[in-house]
């Protein structure tokens, strides 16, 4: 898809998001009053500690939760006036996925599960699509093998492949390199950034690694669903 920006010249503007939940000791509030706005071809890393209100986030972001109160606008448009098949639609468009968890589709081979969303768009010309980005994640020589033939750092490459094949507009990663070895989740980190340069995608990460959010081009920092002045990289 590429880049798409609004008449501000933003990917994404976050205004006033608000979660809140009812348990049995009354409402609780998840995120208070979030508001910023994302450029084309940021990278940001969403950081702070366990419940901090993270993912729940970088779930809204996505339109897969919807906020209390407040306004999410991607490539301007407004996602929470859709319904959840319209917002499904602007998702598929507009957005990739990068889980911790890696999240590939076991009974596909590595090629397959790249070549899914190309399909799902209607692209002719998926396979050839797929061989390329995975030959640029380094894993030609793995395109015929299963999820489980491969080791943690070849399925997140995997996942990098299948997630930027499309260009899309923002890219979510999720604890991308939570899963894997220093060693490893350092390796799969470098190679997210350069794809990110390649295609021209505005990423959001999420992580608890003061390491990795340094290598972001901003970070914002929530404390108890709070967000903090932002820190330049």
């Amino acid at each position: 898809m590429g880049t798409v920006v609004d008449k501000t010249g933003s990917i994404i503007e976050v205004k006033g998001v608000t979660k809140q939940v009812h348990d049995a000791s009354g409402v609780l509030t998840i995120l208070h009053e979030i508001s910023f706005r994302l450029a084309a071809r940021e990278s940001v890393a969403i950081v702070g500690a366990s419940g901090s209100g993270k993912s729940t986030l970088l779930s809204i972001l996505a339109g897969l939760d919807v906020p209390s109160a407040g306004q999410v606008r991607l490539a301007g448009i407004d996602l929470f006036s859709l319904d959840e098949d319209a917002r499904a639609a602007v998702r598929g468009e507009h957005v990739g996925f990068v889980f911790q968890s890696f999240q590939l589709m076991g009974h596909l081979t590595a090629l397959e599960n790249v070549m899914l969303p190309l399909e799902l768009r209607g692209e002719r010309d998926a396979r050839r699509m797929a061989t390329e980005m995975l030959q640029r994640v380094g894993l030609g020589a793995r395109l015929g093998h299963f999820p489980k033939l491969l080791s943690g750092g070849e399925q997140q490459r995997v996942a990098l492949a299948r997630a930027f094949v499309v260009r899309p507009a923002l890219l979510l990663a999720d604890e991308p390199t939570g899963s894997l070895d220093h060693a490893t989740g350092e390796a799969v980190m470098q190679l997210m950034l350069e794809l990110n340069r390649e295609v021209g995608t505005t990423l959001v990460l999420v992580t608890h690694d003061v390491g990795i959010a340094a290598r972001c081009d901003r970070q914002i920092r929530l404390v108890a669903g709070r967000m903090q002045v932002e820190a330049e990289a």
